[in-house]
């Protein structure tokens, strides 16, 4: 076979940062702090940080494929390490502080962490897993000398001392696109959280899909500010989309109550945004009650869970922000598809337009999806036809770490090699129709229902049970340390404003649903300590005969839109 005579540059996350540094220095990046302050820095400022933080990493003893964890808000320091550490080969592992302690702590010693780098709301959390984590060598606080506490359970490092000391002469290392850059942990699935480690190849592919025109249409010309986590699958993707194409870029931080997002969306002249439906409900809740609109806001990404129809229809009839529908996995990177009109949608009727957008849209290019029955038959597109979805591509999963829970491989109806199964809480993937609606919202139920459990946990309940009851339990010590930290979880998870109310009537509907026979499926599990060595190859793209086994579906993908 003749090969194409073209360099051969590898896809590295560093080439982001370098690129936006060099083409784009005063490109904007702009944070709420945890101190309460707006901070404002550029990419070129950024990027000489971030040379210093990776300096600072290799003094502490970082070394390449070791594991660096943050539990952190949304902010240029955050941003940082996304760049820090990656790029100089480590891999950056977000943390997910909303779970709790003894999961967190579970988490990390799967993972193997060797440092932790933490904003201080998250200090009781830090207390009570530290003594639990014995193979994290340095806990970091983000904040700077004069803002560090006064005394700590923890022997802790300053940040900002750690970045003033080093040096900003490093050369980004060049190695292997496929070299693992970045691990989230999903609980959405059977027994333990399960790790998914990205590569530099898959990251830097996703972005590239992410900001083609009908995916998110990201470009120089956008303000994004993403609500969305920045240890939730690494904010989409999106601090890593936004220097790729040179958009500004603004954290909100802790603050994601209507009336602070509102404030920094018209302030910054934020045209693009992303975050899930509760989000939007305390943000449209404070608009609303206030008789305010916005000035600079053109389209809104959704997702984590389905956009409700009202309000859809609400952000673009009368606040003329476009909404686009998306849905995906951590397991995905997480985009798969995105809710956009083709050419022949042009002229269709508004209502049936609308229709269009209440479903997740269509593949992005580089996802590829199809139904199959039971027996892996590939079933047709006909709008009648139902079966298990599957997908596959070069930013999609091939292997959870470590195998947790044994090999999530099956083999293919064909016998064309194996199909990588991701085993969810309800032990199979959803089954679809062929235009891949679901049969039933029950998954949704379970998945609220799962949830609530997981809220029962935090306060010492046992999760409900087939009659429907709580049921207390003794904590346990970890549970007990990381109990001090239940304000900071608190301020994670209840920060959504007027939302609260809507929230509430949600959970009763989930209750009801659950008296009238929905049964949950397993929890997290009971997490223990895994004895397997960590995965040293790195991550590859799926063989093209390879199949991820999904069970989190679009609401309602098209399969012929």
């Amino acid at each position: 076979m003749l090969h194409g005579l073209m360099m051969q540059t590898p896809l590295l996350i560093s080439s982001l940062i370098q690129h936006a540094d060099r083409h784009h220095p005063d490109g904007e990046i702009v944070s709420r702090r945890v101190e309460g302050d707006i901070h404002r820095t550029t990419y070129r400022e950024l990027h000489r940080r971030a040379r210093r933080l990776a300096n600072a990493l290799a003094a502490l003893g970082t070394r390449p494929g070791d594991r660096v964890a943050t539990l952190a808000w949304n902010g240029y320091r955050h941003m940082e390490l996304y760049f820090a550490v990656s790029g100089s080969g480590a891999v950056l592992h977000t943390l997910n502080p909303r779970l709790i302690g003894e999961q967190i702590a579970w988490i990390v010693n799967h993972a193997e962490d060797t440092a932790l780098f933490f904003d201080l709301t998250f200090l009781p959390i830090v207390e009570g897993i530290a003594p639990h984590c014995p193979q994290v060598r340095h806990w970091v606080a983000m904040i700077d000398r004069e803002r560090m506490p006064a005394q700590s359970k923890v022997a802790l490092l300053c940040y900002e001392d750690l970045v003033e000391r080093a040096s900003d002469h490093f050369d980004w290392p060049s190695f292997d696109e496929n070299t693992a850059s970045s691990m989230c942990y999903t609980s959405g699935t059977t027994g333990n959280p399960k790790g998914v480690l990205y590569s530099h190849r898959s990251t830097v592919l996703h972005s590239m899909g992410a900001a083609l025109p009908d995916a998110l249409n990201l470009s120089a010309r956008d303000c994004i500010l993403p609500v969305v986590p920045m240890f939730h699958v690494n904010a989409w993707g999106l601090p890593y989309v936004a220097p790729m194409v040179g958009a500004k870029i603004v954290f909100p931080g802790p603050a994601l109550d209507g009336k602070s997002l509102y404030e920094l969306f018209e302030a910054e002249r934020v045209t693009c945004s992303a975050g899930v439906p509760t989000v939007w409900q305390g943000l449209l809740a404070h608009t609303e009650a206030n008789n305010l609109r916005f000035s600079t806001m053109k389209r809104t990404v959704i997702g984590g869970s389905a956009c409700p129809p009202s309000m859809l229809r609400l952000f673009q009839e009368k606040y003329g922000v476009q909404v686009l529908h998306a849905w995906g996995m951590t397991e995905m990177s997480p985009l798969g598809t995105v809710a956009t009109f083709k050419e022949k949608h042009r002229d269709l009727p508004e209502e049936k337009r609308l229709a269009l957008q209440f479903k997740q849209g269509r593949v992005i290019y580089g996802v590829d999806m199809k139904i199959v029955d039971a027996s892996g038959q590939d079933l047709p597109w006909d709008g009648v036809a139902f079966g298990d979805l599957l997908v596959r591509g070069p930013w999609i999963l091939r292997e959870y770490f470590k195998q947790e829970g044994g090999s999530p491989l099956r083999t293919d109806a064909d016998g064309r090699g194996l199909v990588p199964h991701r085993r969810r809480r309800h032990h199979r993937p959803r089954r679809l129709h062929a235009d891949h609606r679901p049969l039933q919202g029950r998954d949704q139920v379970r998945r609220r229902v799962d949830q609530l459990d997981r809220d029962r946990e935090r306060r010492g309940l046992a999760p409900g049970g087939g009659d429907g009851r709580l049921h207390r339990c003794a904590p346990s010590e970890v549970g007990r340390a990381a109990a001090a930290g239940g304000r900071a979880q608190a301020q994670c998870r209840g920060q959504q404003g007027r939302a609260a109310g809507a929230l509430r009537r949600q959970g009763r509907q989930v209750a009801g649903a659950r008296r009238r026979g929905v049964r949950r499926g397993d929890s997290a599990g009971r997490h223990r300590q895994d004895a397997q060595d960590p995965a040293a190859r790195a991550v590859q793209g799926l063989p093209a005969a390879d199949w991820l086994a999904v069970g989190a579906k679009p609401r309602a993908l098209r399969a012929r839109c």
